[in-house]
């Protein structure tokens, strides 16, 4: 197995908090939701997907250096 090094920690570190933001946003957009706010629903539902994205892709980068 392959030693992780500070950058890749740093990847595993990214995609943690990325994991979490797209978890609280799917929070925020309900929230936008309930409150009928369909510009900050959009908005919070962008973010949720940017995140996910960048977790996938720090998923890939990971698994390239393993």
């Amino acid at each position: 197995m392959a030693k992780l090094n500070d950058k890749d920690y740093d990847i595993v570190s990214v995609i943690y908090h990325s994991s979490q933001a797209a978890e609280i946003c799917s929070k925020y957009v309900q929230d936008a939701a309930r409150e009928g706010d369909k510009e900050a629903e959009q908005f919070f539902h962008d973010v949720q997907d940017k995140n996910e994205s960048l977790v996938a892709r720090g998923k890939d980068l990971l698994r390239s250096r393993m």
